[in-house]
């Protein structure tokens, strides 16, 4: 997705000037496609130049007047033909995982704290969409338009669902390592001789003494 097509989303469901688009943004389209308020403003030029929207004259022109843009009808046909696209889906870019196979060859150390973070984070978010849900998709509110942006808030939430679960799954993973190491390392401070160890050299000596008392009483 481009950001000239969800500024055209955005303005066709409601005109707004470029102050509330970006603060609808911040709101909505922003949770799966971000930009910043200056991107925004560039791109409304960019459209408005293109032909592809327009602002709408003020009735009472003031000093200060924030202008509000409506998409025309060349920017409803160039968003209509980006929908028709062929479009592969984008290889995932984690730096979580990353992090996580570099772990393998590094170690773990630091790595369950980052984990507890991000598990935070999704969960946190996750609570965010399942509110959004209650508030924004009531069961009355059942139009097509309604339906087809429920569908896209399902998917945030079940992204979010799967990101807790395997972070869960992560987190258990690297407790499971560390607790394995640990115990090798206990091992292997074990298994390891002490040439100063008296238990030894007194067992030896207890062994001597035995036998030299049985050669007395021969």
């Amino acid at each position: 997705m481009s950001l000239p097509h969800a500024i055209l989303t955005a303005l066709l469901e409601k005109p707004s000037s470029g102050l509330e688009l970006t603060r609808r943004f911040d709101r909505s389209i922003g949770y799966f496609w971000s930009a910043t308020h200056q991107q925004i403003y560039r791109e409304l030029g960019k459209l408005e130049q293109a032909g592809h929207i327009r602002a709408l004259s003020a009735t009472a022109p003031a000093r200060g007047q924030r202008k509000e843009y409506e998409v025309l009808p060349a920017g409803r046909a160039e968003l209509a033909d980006w929908t028709r696209r062929v479009e592969d889906p984008k290889p995932i870019r984690s730096a979580l995982l990353l992090r996580l196979r570099a772990a393998a060859v590094v170690g773990t150390e630091g790595m369950a704290d980052e984990l507890r973070r991000h598990l935070r984070l999704h969960r946190t978010q996750l609570d965010e969409y399942l509110a959004m849900e209650r508030r924004q998709f009531p069961p009355e509110r059942d139009t097509e338009a309604d339906r087809l942006r429920h569908l896209v808030l399902r998917g945030g939430i079940e992204l979010e669902r799967f990101w807790v679960a395997w972070l869960t799954e992560a987190l258990a993973g690297v407790a499971d390592l560390g607790a394995a190491a640990d115990a090798t390392d206990t091992t292997d401070t074990r298994g390891t001789a002490d040439p100063t160890n008296t238990a030894d050299t007194g067992g030896s000596e207890r062994a001597g003494g035995a036998g030299r008392r049985g050669g007395a009483g021969n």
